[in-house]
């Protein structure tokens, strides 16, 4: 047998199948262990689907058609990286009646997109430019292109009337220094800055990230030359010195390097919990003009908006299990209104099994309970507030979705619970639908001003409101207007999660691995 493994991906609007890349063929073995890689971007907030098709090559020909199929796979870019480890075991299926084995679907964060370097320059008996007093010297740092052209990455500032300068340490991504390769040319041209901005040229030096990895060394002391005086005087060495003083490594910690460890495994679990407005300014939802109808044509904003946002992050809780609220109605038996009540009637156990159990406890709920109101917030980011609290360690992160109609009754206590959960691992999603206005959500938001209470201020910014309507697609499609939707309101959660870890000084377990500058490698590989 040959194996061959052809990856797709999935465009958002016409859910059309696009092939991404194929693997190399790998001859004999019933466990093939494929070497190319793929390189995808990742975004959380969007579901990317993939699938992987097998195959047994049988000739030279590039026509699938040609060759038998083995069978495939189908999962999330999400779900990949949300697994134990980003490791991912599924089932090929595709040929009936057969057991077609397994595909294992490894995902990795390239690591050159996340170190930035931190390094300090001095220089020595710089040529004197100006006519009274010494120069005033600045470096500009240029990074080469793949043709030959040089793209500014840095200047440092100015330090004046001197020809020995120290300049301050800066930090730059190793991205925008070489764009990863470490053995990339840097050059590094020296000015003498003047006041008109016709700043004179005392020379230039080029070196390589690899070359600068070394450190304060002798091989880090440059000699600053300007070509046109080489070329006039024989006798010329040099316009000076630059040495480099320092050079670290630091790499950024991203979302992923939370999520990978797997639960249990040290990797953070993120717990998701919706809550819906049961008031009566939603309509009767017998009536098609209300936001809670259920039409048997289509969803209405409710349950589309639960929907486009759940089946993104589902993808990051092992268990799929997820409380479902309500608040703002009156429940049988006795009628009594409630502001945090269990979509499913089980106040001791609100979760319901994936999204699908979280539209059928909405969709049951509406035929046994009475809308009413008022609209109260402050119990349901209450209620989550709760769970954050017991578990600030960075092992769980909560999201919380409201789906309001917007007219918002305890604005004083909703605030004042905002910026008491501001501190505690979660974000707050207000998805509001209906045609009213919803100044009072854009302020939650807390984008324009931050938001206080009593005089305190939220920590950090853990709302995110967007209008429905801003996403009803006039041609109908809502495929891809949900997509848009989730998009958007899901966009700041990655650093809405990084700023809490961040105050809170967790960092990710198992840390990455400690970083070794690239020095000369044992093996070389051909």
């Amino acid at each position: 047998m040959n194996f061959l493994c052809v990856l797709y991906t999935q465009g958002i609007s016409n859910k059309e199948w696009r092939e991404f890349g194929r693997t190399e063929v790998i001859e004999n073995t019933l466990n093939p262990e494929f070497v190319r890689k793929f390189i995808l971007d990742y975004f959380f907030e969007e579901r990317q689907n993939l699938r992987f098709d097998l195959y047994d090559v049988d000739s030279k020909s590039a026509n699938l058609s040609k060759h038998d199929f083995l069978g495939q796979a189908f999962c999330t870019l999400g779900e990949v990286v949300g697994s134990l480890g980003s490791r991912m075991k599924k089932p090929l299926v595709g040929l009936p009646g057969k057991k077609c084995g397994n595909i294992i679907v490894k995902a990795e964060e390239m690591g050159n997109c996340r170190e930035s370097v931190m390094m300090q320059f001095c220089g020595n008996k710089l040529d004197k430019k100006d006519f009274f007093g010494k120069s005033d010297p600045f470096l500009v740092f240029y990074r080469s292109n793949e043709d030959g052209t040089f793209t500014t990455c840095h200047k440092t500032e100015v330090v004046k009337n001197t020809l020995n300068p120290v300049w301050q340490a800066f930090k730059i991504p190793v991205r925008a220094l070489c764009n990863g390769d470490y053995d990339r040319t840097i050059k590094i041209e020296c000015y003498d800055w003047d006041r008109d901005g016709s700043h004179d040229f005392i020379g230039e030096f080029t070196t390589s990230y690899r070359e600068l990895s070394r450190g304060q060394s002798q091989f880090n002391v440059y000699e600053v030359v300007n070509p046109k005086k080489k070329g006039k005087k024989k006798k010329y060495l040099n316009s000076g010195t630059v040495t480099l003083l320092s050079f670290l490594v630091d790499i950024e910690v991203t979302f992923l390097d939370y999520i990978k460890g797997g639960v249990g495994q040290g990797g953070t679990q993120i717990n998701f919990t919706v809550a819906i407005d049961f008031t009566a300014s939603n309509g009767n939802p017998t009536q098609p003009t209300s936001l809670h109808y259920m039409s048997p044509y289509q969803m209405n904003a409710y349950a589309m908006a639960m929907k486009a946002v759940g089946e993104i992050i589902q993808d990051y809780d092992s268990d799929k299990m997820f409380p479902a609220l309500g608040f703002g109605a009156k429940l049988p038996p006795d009628g009594r209104v409630s502001h945090e009540f269990a979509l499913n009637g089980n106040p001791q156990n609100p979760y319901c099994a994936g999204i699908d159990g979280v539209m059928e406890a909405y969709y049951q709920s509406l035929k046994s309970v009475c809308l009413y109101g008022p609209t109260n917030f402050s119990p349901v980011i209450n209620h989550v507030a709760r769970y954050a609290a017991s578990v600030k360690d960075g092992s769980q992160y909560f999201i919380l979705l409201i789906i309001t109609d917007g007219v918002i009754s305890d604005m004083a206590q909703t605030k004042e619970s905002i910026v008491n959960a501001s501190c505690l691992p979660m974000s707050i999603i207000i998805v509001g639908v209906g045609p009213a206005e919803f100044d009072a959500m854009i302020e939650l938001d807390g984008d324009e001003v931050r938001i206080s209470s009593k005089g305190r201020y939220a920590e950090r910014d853990i709302v995110q409101f967007v209008p429905f309507r801003d996403y009803t697609d006039r041609t109908g499609n809502h495929i891809l207007s949900m997509a848009r939707l989730a998009k958007d309101v899901l966009a700041e959660i990655p650093d809405q999660f990084l700023s809490y870890m961040r105050i809170r000084g967790i960092k990710p377990s198992p840390a990455p691995p400690p970083y070794t500058p690239p020095g000369h490698p044992l093996q070389t590989q051909i």
